[in-house]
């Protein structure tokens, strides 16, 4: 039976691993610090806007406390910033099979990169033979140790995965994505097998481009035409560079079939992205430097410029460092200081 050790279980991994245990799964759920003591002492508490409740998890601190076989599935979901130690602290555990190592984790074993940006795939190739990219669409909130907070009706969330590159697709890799399609699609969320998962990855750092803004100016101000902006500068950075991008008609229907995003009874009115969210627990960085600076860094390779990006990525990445707040500087600071 297959066993999904969750490497970084947020809002994404706890969401996802919570559900896949609620729903008889094996998970393993890797966390740190007053996470995962909370986890260890109490479980997750999985809330959302149908259920609140406490579900037994199996949580740990790393590799070391566990035994890989070669049932296990490793998805990393921690935020991208984080992504290389994690993937330098997995990639040569020992795989062990009728009491004997078989090889490595990056030897043997799958990895899906379920988080943001369109970088992980290829720092997850320095380390691991078989990579798996995952889109994610998952309105999902963590704030408190031991507690995610799932916003979608009726599934929780939506992935597009698929092998990558594409290219490298074998039937071993078919057969296991169906297995996980089934895995997933059975514990409330609905899986998608593109031919390609990258162009739904660039789509989807698309929409990433307003997670700076929204983290730096949270209610303190309108901020719509400055990400509207931002977005308009990657597009044309992406197609400048000949990168194919799913088409915003097809990724609303698909993600619109999928769920909606409700309220959740007894959680806070305003509840933000993935940057918010590191924000408001003072983590003392962001994942921006792997989306809007994604754009800077595609546009420089192009002898392009991609000013706005650039800039909000460097704010972000200063007030993250600061230990500012949601809401700490206004729409029209922002704006001045990236001269729109």
């Amino acid at each position: 039976m297959t066993r999904y050790i969750i490497i970084g279980a947020g809002a994404i991994g706890g969401g996802l691993g919570g559900r896949l245990a609620q729903h008889g799964h094996r998970v393993v759920l890797v966390a740190r610090g007053a996470h995962l003591q909370a986890l260890q002492r109490g479980g997750l508490r999985l809330r959302s806007p149908d259920q609140d409740v406490r579900l037994p998890v199996t949580a740990v601190a790393g590799p070391e406390e566990i035994i890989l076989s070669d049932e296990d599935v490793l998805v990393l979901s921690t935020k991208t910033h984080q992504a290389e130690a994690a993937l330098t602290q997995w990639a040569d555990v020992p795989v062990i099979s009728e009491g004997r190592t078989v090889g490595t984790a990056g030897e043997r074993l799958p990895l899906l990169t379920a988080l943001n940006g369109v970088t992980s795939e290829s720092l997850a190739l320095r380390y691991f033979d078989r990579v798996l990219g995952v889109c994610v669409w998952m309105p999902a909130v963590h704030l408190e140790p031991g507690e995610v907070i799932i916003r979608g009706v009726p599934r929780s969330g939506m992935f597009h995965l698929g092998r990558y590159p594409a290219r490298s697709t074998t039937d071993a890799d078919t057969e296991l994505l169906d297995k996980i399609k089934i895995d997933w699609d059975g514990s409330e969320f609905e899986v998608l097998l593109p031919a390609d998962v990258m162009p739904w990855k660039y789509r989807k750092l698309i929409s990433n481009i307003g997670n700076a803004f929204q983290a730096l100016i949270g209610p303190n101000g309108e901020f719509g035409r400055l990400v509207k902006a931002a977005s308009t500068e990657a597009r044309q950075v992406l197609e400048a560079a000949g990168i194919t991008v799913t088409s915003d008609a097809e990724e609303a229907q698909t993600r619109s079939d999928s769920f909606t995003v409700r309220p959740v009874p007894g959680t806070p009115e305003v509840l933000g992205g993935s940057t918010w969210q590191s924000l408001s627990r003072g983590s003392g960085a962001v994942e921006t430097d792997y989306l809007n600076g994604e754009i800077a860094r595609i546009a420089r390779e192009n002898g392009r410029t991609a000013p706005i990006n650039a800039r909000i990525a460097a704010l972000a990445r200063r007030a993250a460092a600061a230990g500012r707040r949601p809401g700490d500087l206004s729409a029209d600071e922002v704006a001045r200081l990236l001269g729109l």
